[in-house]
């Protein structure tokens, strides 16, 4: 069964010696009071049995030392009436641009936790399973051109799959005018999960997109497959065409548009603001989940490698950790940290976590903040542990608080004391 969809993944893990929290009424800041930060022989957070008895390939690459932020720090949450959002991102002006997934709908929230009413004029999109609206950019230039980027599940006759549309804020704010789908990840499937779904806009203008191989042992091997657009980075400009530069180009046995493959199901993308790099998390099966330093046409390694198992039990395929010319995570879980929507920090207002790598996590219901120094973590620390959500995105807003939704429709705010 999918990690999405089995109820024992919705059990809440409280974790006290993560953070140590003051409980408030609704919507009143809750703090962290500093601690010394852990040293590199603290204990790992993760504390419970790994499903399989894999070794890494290298030290550090799972169950890293535990660290603390030394900084007090609070959250709040702004908002509990959205649903089942997915995507979050902030519009010039700081305001931030959410999309619900099952809905179809975005809405524009206040750093206050106003939230607009729904945007309309957004191709329908499949809720079924884990699709609907999904990831969401706004244009570096929108304060000229007032243009948004998101990725849905759409429905087709041969099947679903992951599309990519662009449209026009109206002045108003109340619709998106001439939405425009610009690539199908194809081919379609008639499964509803895995559809990846995340978005960026790389410096170079060009749009950075996650998919996911479906799920299904039918669609599994498309992954390795240059032929198909599944399980992969994708990278392409804002008309929908293969970007400049891409590692595949000229070939005629890979699409154009490929980036990098052998991916499952990619719902995390994010630069890191001091070297450029692209970086992404992905769901494993059972155990496995990753963090990757992507890299233009290496292949990832799904199926072939991984560090999981199926949900079963059962090994996956071959039942390899590594092998030659297939690519090792930097880091990775076991058991799940359900990694969803991630984002660097780059803001003073917690100089602490300057550089470090946010993740959402869902079934294991915290934030994981990781210390990443010359591409490998060197600490890890659970946030927001005690609000037993399903954490979907996170992004930095234009005031140097954190932003996060979850599953169960809340909206946090993240910052200094």
């Amino acid at each position: 069964m999918n990690k999405y969809l089995n109820p024992h993944f919705l059990t809440a893990i409280c974790i006290g010696s993560a953070l140590t929290l003051f409980s408030c009424g609704q919507g009143a800041p809750k703090s962290a009071d500093a601690e010394k930060s852990a040293d590199s022989t603290a204990a790992p957070v993760e504390t419970k049995k790994a499903n399989t008895d894999y070794q890494p390939a290298f030290a550090g690459q799972t169950r890293i030392a535990g660290v603390k932020t030394a900084t007090p720090y609070e959250y709040k949450m702004l908002d509990s009436t959205l649903k089942f959002p997915w995507g979050v991102t902030s519009l010039p002006d700081g305001r931030l641009i959410i999309t619900e997934r099952k809905a179809g709908t975005m809405r524009i929230v206040t750093l206050e936790g106003k939230v607009g009413e729904a945007i309309t004029g957004i191709p329908a999109v499949n809720p079924e399973g884990q699709g609907g609206l999904l990831g969401i950019r706004v244009d570096p230039d929108f304060g000229n051109n007032r243009m948004i980027y998101w990725v849905f599940s759409e429905k087709r006759p041969e099947g679903n799959l992951t599309a990519v549309a662009k449209g026009k804020l109206s002045a108003d704010e109340k619709k998106i005018e001439g939405a425009t789908v610009i690539y199908r990840a194809t081919p379609a499937y008639k499964g509803t999960l895995h559809y990846g779904g995340r978005i960026l806009i790389d410096k170079d203008g060009n749009l950075i997109i996650s998919t996911g191989e479906r799920s299904d042992l039918e669609t599994r091997p498309q992954a390795q497959d240059l032929t198909s657009a599944l399980g992969k980075v994708i990278r392409i400009t804002k008309d929908g065409q293969p970007a400049a530069g891409n590692p595949f180009a000229g070939k005629t046995d890979a699409r154009p548009e490929l980036y990098s493959y052998g991916h499952r199901n990619v719902q995390g993308l994010a630069i890191n603001p001091v070297t450029g790099d692209l970086w992404e998390t992905e769901f494993g099966p059972r155990g496995g989940d990753e963090l990757n330093r992507i890299e233009p046409g290496k292949n990832y390694g799904w199926p072939i490698i991984t560090y999981g198992l199926e949900y079963s039990g059962q090994k996956v395929g071959d039942s390899i950790q590594q092998k030659a010319g297939l690519e090792q995570p930097v880091y990775y879980w076991d058991p799940v940290l359900s990694p969803s929507g991630i984002t660097f920090y780059s803001g003073s207002n917690m100089p602490e976590w300057k550089n470090n790598l946010f993740i959402c996590g869902l079934s294991s219901m915290h934030i994981a903040r990781l210390i990443i120094e010359n591409n490998k973590v060197v600490g890890e620390e659970r946030l927001l542990a005690g609000e037993e959500q399903r954490f979907r995105d996170i992004t930095e807003g234009k005031d140097g608080a954190l932003y996060a939704v979850t599953d169960m429709g809340r909206l946090y705010r993240i910052a200094k004391k």
